[in-house]
């Protein structure tokens, strides 16, 4: 997988756990005496994300880009992403009938990772570009190609990156997965709390989400000046 198939170590690392575990299901039933993969060491996994977000500033002029386009799909295509924070295959597999009212909010049903289904609130500008891409359909995908079918997550990386070049973004790889990125970094970034962003991010585990938080070095958020400031009256 590392010499031939040039893996990354977390992909690696995530196969690896389920030889593991398949392994270890079998000593646990009595059909083996020992695992063979026992001693199998993993490569190290880095703490942080190696995937890159877009900038503030760089995720404004992909909205810009996305609302000024004349493709309807392309602004709901962003905001999905970008600002409900839906896996590729969560926002292509989004049906118009999936849209409904839940306690006086507009919401998303989306089916996640374990067929898990949860509810998620539109905040306006989705709801707006979620409506304009629907185009007053009863039915069907939310999300079209030019074909009028479900878009794909291959076409869905292909508007991203034409999107990107409107925008004047120059990245070497534009992909889907990094406006999920986006979404988790830009609100750890405003300062929601951590375990608000694991809940909205879906992320079983917190260490997760730290995973994708660029700003744990920045200085501007470093707690010194949180305590410097409530202890100002002694100071």
């Amino acid at each position: 997988m590392q010499e031939i198939r040039r893996y990354r170590p977390a992909t690696i690392s995530r196969r690896l756990s389920v030889v593991v575990g398949f392994y270890r299901t079998c000593l646990i039933d009595g059909l083996l005496e020992m695992s063979p993969a026992e001693h199998v060491r993993r490569p190290h996994v880095p703490p942080e994300s190696p995937t890159l977000g877009l900038s503030h500033l760089q995720f404004e002029a992909m909205l810009h880009a996305a609302r000024s386009s004349p493709n309807i799909n392309d602004f709901a295509l962003v905001t999905m992403l970008g600002l409900l924070g839906l896996r590729i295959f969560e926002a292509c597999g989004a049906d118009v009938e999936d849209l409904r009212e839940e306690h006086g909010h507009r919401v998303l049903k989306v089916r996640g990772k374990g067929s898990k289904v949860v509810l998620t609130p539109l905040p306006p500008a989705v709801q707006r570009a979620i409506e304009r891409a629907v185009d007053g359909r009863d039915a069907g995908p939310v999300l079209r190609n030019r074909r009028q079918v479900r878009m794909d997550r291959h076409a869905a990386t292909r508007r991203l990156r034409h999107l990107a070049e409107d925008a004047g973004i120059n990245l070497p790889r534009m992909h889907p997965h990094m406006l999920r990125h986006t979404f988790v970094t830009t609100m750890l970034d405003a300062g929601v709390d951590l375990r608000d962003v694991q809940i909205a991010a879906r992320h079983a585990d917190p260490r997760t989400t730290m995973r994708y938080d660029r700003a744990r070095k920045n200085l501007d958020r470093h707690p010194n000046y949180i305590l410097a400031a409530y202890m100002s009256s002694g100071t």
